[in-house]
């Protein structure tokens, strides 16, 4: 008699730890097919600016490994260690997180490094840039997430949403004179968790139709970059500054069901101005075509899928927090890229996770996945 037959005599349980590889799978195959995508878009543009065609495939290369092995060394670490003090200071480490953050988000709006107009980079020298806004994304679900974790009733209460935002309220504000996108972003994910975590709903909707009435207010009556975006998106076919956003809708249009042809885009060629990042999602239109474009978004829906399986078998409320935190950082990032893509909002920018160009972004979201891997990996299977 072999030992499982045994304890299936015996009655005996077998527990073991669950590791949800199919969310690993899924990540590492939407960051390779965005290596590839990057090489197929940036690839006239490096020649021409660095006489390189793979300059851009090569830095994304090494954040995408650099990313990889992150994600495998957080995943294998219990998440819980988070809520426990680090060594002889007084704080955890969501806490240090949290004024890490905070410390960089400063630094950078004085002292940050600056690219066409936006000041939202810190140099590192011969290791190129760091981009504070993506650690901060991070900071803000795990920190979010610790809060209500230790309050979770106070949520049933419009007091305890108040607390909860003012709390986070530095980390929203400092990204809102930076990037009001980014702000946007992280604006998502606290309410996300909150509005998960609570049991009464109603006073998100209140909450929620006043701030997209300061919104509003902010764009119209005292942003006038924002307002001329929105001038571009009313009138994108006669705007002067409408032509990236009506170069893409052609990218589109010109790829029919099945595409030109993967490296065969005419779109990339100078017409859409650094098509490798926000952009990219019509250049994929552009090449594979609508059935592409639909099976990228398909690939975006089993990832999120597979964060909400994760995060409804937590084994505690952290950890489910954690979870929907991811979730609703990647869906929120997803919806806004294609729609501004596609002209269903106004500009923003806002790139496709794992996939638009950008060290600091793919980086730090792999290692975010590791996050809701470690999550799973502390789920317990009973097999009997």
């Amino acid at each position: 008699m072999t030992k499982s037959e045994q304890e299936r005599m015996n009655g005996k349980k077998k527990i073991n730890n669950y590791y949800d590889y199919s969310l690993l799978f899924l990540t590492i195959f939407l960051s390779c097919f965005g290596m590839v995508m990057i090489y197929s878009t940036s690839s006239y543009t490096a020649q021409v600016k660095f006489s390189d065609p793979t300059y851009f495939l090569k830095k994304q290369l090494v954040s995408v490994i650099l990313g990889v092995i992150a994600m495998l060394a957080v995943s294998k670490i219990d998440y819980r260690i988070l809520m426990k003090k680090a060594g002889r200071i007084p704080f955890n480490l969501v806490t240090l997180a949290y004024l890490m953050a905070i410390i960089l988000q400063t630094y950078v709006l004085f002292f940050g490094k600056e690219f066409n107009g936006a000041k939202r980079w810190i140099s590192l020298g011969p290791f190129g840039t760091f981009q504070p806004s993506e650690f901060t994304k991070v900071v803000a679900i795990i920190f979010v997430s610790y809060i209500v974790n230790k309050l979770p009733r106070s949520l049933n209460r419009v007091s305890g949403f108040i607390r909860v935002m003012i709390l986070a309220s530095p980390l929203i504000f400092l990204i809102v004179i930076e990037n009001l996108s980014t702000a946007l972003v992280v604006s998502a994910i606290v309410v996300g968790i909150c509005f998960v975590a609570s049991r009464k709903k109603w006073y998100y909707f209140f909450f929620g139709f006043l701030f997209v009435g300061m919104v509003v207010a902010y764009i119209f009556l005292g942003d006038e970059f924002r307002s001329v975006r929105i001038d571009v998106w009313r009138n994108v076919e006669t705007h002067p500054l409408g032509f990236q956003i009506l170069q893409g809708l052609y990218a589109i249009a010109s790829g029919g069901v099945f595409g030109t042809g993967l490296g065969e885009s005419m779109q990339k060629l100078g017409f859409i101005p650094e098509s490798h990042n926000d952009m990219i999602f019509s250049i994929i239109c552009e090449e594979l075509g609508l059935f592409g474009a639909i099976a990228v978004v398909l690939l975006f829906v089993l990832l999120i899928w597979r964060l909400f399986i994760i995060s409804i078998n937590a084994p505690d409320l952290f950890g489910g927090l954690i979870c929907s935190g991811v979730l609703i950082h990647i869906a929120v990032q997803v919806i806004i890229n294609v729609a501004v893509v596609t002209n269903s909002i106004p500009s923003t920018g806002i790139p496709l996770p794992f996939i638009s160009y950008g060290g600091t972004s793919v980086a730090i979201l792999l290692a975010e996945m590791g996050l809701a891997l470690s999550v799973s990996n502390q789920i317990r299977s009973e097999r009997i």
